[in-house]
């Protein structure tokens, strides 16, 4: 790539060469940290050197993700020759210091500080949606504060705003951290928050103080996983979902993503990196739901529809000489990367693959064939969907999205949301023993596993293009395309077509060429290349709006940062790898649905009816 973004974490002043603009490479300094000499890495800043010596300092307004801020001053520390305390976040060694993290003058400033922001933090911890993982909660109880020494707000200042279906603002429980604000405009390139006003009047503020919905907010929930209060949730429909399950003549089918399965333990006490896919599905049905079933089918039924998608832009670009296809295709499954498309780059839109994202596939699917199937009218029946995203809830409430006659999707529901209604009923997720899907969909491939980390789309389509082009399987050691796989915003790498069965002989010799990228910052270098003309030569592109991609997704556990969420691609790829059944198109239930139900095939006109969609461009529906 000719462009790569620079995280935002790479940002801070690490390194003699960053601080001073003097190489330091492997240079040292001598410092006394709480009365012991050690010797710590040149630029290195004060809360580093802290973490590596088991040392904690209290942060609020630090994320790992984000560039540092200081504003919060929480990091405070005293340095012997200095007047005044020292955040400890934005404070690089460059020279021999005495530091002391906790004396009387920190604990008494630090103290303050929690004061303060408590006088104005209204909300009640026991009804809040952050209830037992509030940093600011945990912060007053490490401290001992016991009582409101600078007073306690009594009446709300702002309005909640709930317009938006997928991420809710409550500004009265905000303590301006500025964390929403850098992880919109530094971490995903959006920029919808910012801090307005000045003093006792500031405030986190849309555009002209415009509620969410109104504005150029890409439901990514990206906001909601850096805010250390309750100030920012997803809106919960678990009560519907309740009153779907206690109501005997509801139909209620749960399809659960890969995501949500390697992430929801840590919900439960686990840490990262274990997969709850069984423990999941018998909680599912002890809390209620008539059936779970697999997305991952129905992302096997995406690389279906995408793939031969891509097959057929590339031949009529390549024989029918088409100058109106759109290369490279982008992938199309991420709601919060469409949501971006059509806010800054609305003319590129034909670029995006016309196919459904998995959620809205199985919503068709499950009011359509699986009603038919089931002898249930589908008006009975009510589609949840578990994911890590805020952005599906934002998704299944687009108005286009009723290709079955019905809402397709009625409720998306996150990781943290799912399991709330898990302990509501009683369980403890870890405890339970192992189950599995449900037929007709109880039957998924590796592929669709995938889906769920960056990267993983598009191993999943490069999988079953090649073989169905060559009749062999993708030259990758075990199937397993590790240039798609990893962190690194943007990947790119390419797969030569050779010996192509006789119908894909336009293809013979071609180069595949294919880029990753993960955040919508990510995105916009990738779009911006496409502008200047940089993706020629280029055939597909996957996207996913969210760092790590649905592994990193706005419901998913808070905490996160790039070590959890690896640790949870991890459990992703280690499951993946015991499954007997790897490629989308060997799925036996996909091979039944197009055999039964989608009879023409993939991008046949009724796959196309109930899986493909147009775009919402400039205010009308491009079909």
């Amino acid at each position: 790539m000719k462009k790569e973004l620079r995280s935002p974490v790479s940002q801070r002043p690490h390194t003699a060469e960053d601080v001073n603009g003097k190489s330091g490479i492997g240079s040292e300094v001598s410092i006394e940290l709480n009365g012991e000499k050690i010797k710590v890495a040149l630029g290195k800043s004060i809360l580093d050197i802290c973490r590596e010596n088991k040392i904690h300092i209290p942060t609020l307004c630090y994320h790992e993700d984000l560039c540092i801020a200081g504003n919060c001053r929480l990091c405070l520390v005293e340095i012997e020759g200095m007047k005044n305390l020292q955040t400890a976040c934005s404070f690089p060694v460059t020279s021999p210091v005495k530091i002391k993290t906790f004396s009387d003058k920190v604990r008494k400033a630090r103290k303050h500080i929690i004061d303060l922001l408590l006088s104005e933090h209204y909300g009640e911890c026991y009804s809040c949606v952050r209830n037992n993982n509030c940093e600011l909660q945990t912060l007053a109880r490490e401290h001992g504060i016991d009582s409101y020494e600078f007073g306690h707000v009594c009446e709300p200042r702002f309005e909640i705003d709930n317009s938006s279906a997928a991420v809710i603002r409550e500004m009265d429980k905000c303590i301006l951290c500025r964390r929403c604000v850098r992880t919109c405009i530094d971490l995903q390139e959006v920029g919808v928050l910012e801090a307005i006003n000045r003093g006792y009047e500031t405030k986190i503020s849309t555009f002209l103080d415009m509620p969410l919905a109104d504005v150029i907010c890409i439901n990514c929930g990206q906001c909601i996983n850096r805010c250390p209060t309750g100030a920012l949730h997803a809106n919960d429909p678990s009560d519907e979902i309740w009153k779907a399950i206690e109501d005997p003549r509801k139909h209620v089918v749960l399809q659960t993503a890969p995501s949500p399965r390697a992430s929801i333990g840590e919900e439960f006490g686990l840490s990262p990196g274990h997969s709850m896919t069984g423990q999941l599905n018998t909680a599912a049905r002890r809390i209620g739901f008539d059936k779970v079933f697999d997305t991952n089918f129905s992302a096997d039924l995406t690389i279906m529809e995408e793939g031969t998608e891509l097959l057929n832009r590339l031949k009529k670009a390549i024989v029918d000489k088409d100058e109106n296809v759109k290369l490279p295709q982008f992938t199309s499954c991420s709601p919060g990367w469409v949501k971006f498309i059509e806010h800054f780059y609305p003319e590129k839109l034909d670029y995006l693959s016309t196919a459904k994202s998995p959620q809205q596939m199985f919503g068709a699917v499950l009011k359509t064939f699986y009603a038919e199937e089931s002898g249930i009218d589908p008006a009975d029946i009510v589609t949840v969907a578990l994911m890590p995203c805020a952005a599906k809830k934002f998704e299944c409430n687009r108005p286009e999205m009723n290709s079955s006659g019905f809402k397709d999707v009625d409720y998306g529901l996150t990781t943290r949301e799912m399991a709330k209604m898990i302990r509501e009923a009683g369980l403890v997720l870890p405890e339970l023993p192992k189950s599995g899907f449900d037929d007709p969909f109880g039957e998924a491939t590796g592929s669709g596993l995938i889906f769920g980390s960056t990267g993983g789309v598009m191993e999943a389509a490069l999988r079953t293009v090649y073989e169905l082009v060559t009749g062999r399987p993708v030259p990758f050691d075990g199937l397993n395309i590790d240039v798609c796989r990893g962190m690194k915003g943007i990947k790119e790498a390419s797969v030569k077509l050779e010996n192509c069965k006789e119908e894909f002989s336009f293809l013979e010799g071609v180069d595949l060429k294919f880029i990753v990228a993960h955040g919508t910052a990510n995105a916009k270098v990738v779009m911006d290349m496409l502008k200047r003309g940089e993706l020629n030569g280029y055939h597909f592109v996957e996207i996913m709006a969210c760092p790590g991609g649905c592994i990193g997704g706005g419901g998913q556990p808070i905490p996160t940062s790039e070590s959890i969420r690896k640790l949870r691609a991890k459990a992703i790829y280690e499951e993946e790898g015991l499954l007997q059944v790897r490629k989308s198109h060997e799925n036996p239930k996909i091979k039944y649905i197009y055999e039964k139900y989608f009879t023409d095939g993939p991008c046949g006109k009724l796959s196309h009816k109930l899986l493909h969609t147009g775009y919402i461009k400039r205010g009308k529906l491009i079909k």
